[in-house]
C-alpha cells in the first residue's frame, strides 16, 4: 500500500488529531471522531484505528509500519515503547518535533531535496535513525535558511521534549538522549498496535 496522498481533514475527522500529518485543526465545537456510525466497535477495529492513527501520523507504508513492528519485537523491552522510540528518532519526525516543518510529510521534502545535515553530512534518506548527540542543521544556504525560518517563526513556542535541544538563530538541532516515551506527541495506545500485526510478525 503506497504512502497516503487524500484528504487529511477526513483523517483527522476519523482518528482524531494527528499532527505530524497536517497543521490544520478543525473549527471550534467540531466533533473530531466520526460519530455517525451507530453501535460498539469490535476488537478488530479498535486495534485498526490505532494502528492508522500511528501509520498516518508519521506518514508511513503499511510495509514500513510492519517491518518497524518487527524490528521492535526483535529488540529488549516493551514491544510497544520501542516502537515508538524508533518512530520517534526518525530524521523527519526530529525536524518536524524541532518546529523546522509544519508537518512530517514537509520535513521528508526538506531532507528529500537535501536541505538538511546530520553531523555536517546531507542525509536525504528520511527515515534515517536519528541517535543521541546527533547534530541536525540547515545548509548554509539562503534558500533552504529561508525555508525552514518560516516554519521556525510560525510553529508555537511549546517546550521541546527533553531528548531534543534547539538553537533556532544557528538553525541548529541536538539529539540529547532515546526520547523517552510520554514525550510522544501522539495519544495512542501502542500495545494495541502490536497486539494488531502480532499474527504477522
Amino acid at each position: 500500500m503506497s504512502r497516503y496522498r487524500g484528504p487529511r481533514f477526513k483523517k483527522i475527522r476519523r482518528l482524531g488529531a494527528l499532527p505530524g500529518l497536517t497543521s490544520k485543526r478543525p473549527r471550534a465545537g467540531t466533533n473530531l471522531r466520526n460519530q455517525s456510525r451507530s453501535g460498539k466497535k469490535s476488537q478488530y477495529r479498535i486495534r485498526l484505528e490505532e494502528k492508522q492513527k500511528l501509520r498516518f501520523h508519521y506518514g508511513l507504508t503499511e510495509r514500513q509500519l510492519l517491518k518497524y513492528v518487527r524490528i521492535a519485537r526483535k529488540a529488549k523491552g516493551s514491544t510497544g515503547q520501542v516502537l515508538l522510540q524508533l518512530l520517534e528518532m526518525r530524521l523527519d519526525n526530529i525536524l518536524f518535533r524541532l518546529g523546522m516543518a509544519s508537518t512530517i510529510p514537509q520535513a521528508r521534502q526538506f531532507i528529500n531535496h537535501r536541505h538538511i545535515l546530520v553531523n555536517d553530512h546531507i542525509v536525504n534518506i528520511p527515515s534515517y535513525r536519528c541517535k543521541p548527540r546527533d547534530i541536525i542543521t540547515v545548509r548554509d544556504e539562503q534558500q533552504s535558511r529561508t525555508m525552514v525560518q518560516n516554519y521556525l517563526d510560525l510553529s508555537p513556542h511549546e517546550e521541546l521534549p527533553k531528548h531534543l535541544t534547539l538553537h533556532r538563530f544557528e538553525y541548529k538541532g541536538f539529539v540529547n538522549q532515546i526520547i523517552d516515551s510520554k514525550w510522544v506527541g501522539l495519544k495512542i495506545n501502542e500495545l494495541l498496535v502490536v497486539e494488531y500485526y502480532s499474527r504477522q510478525t
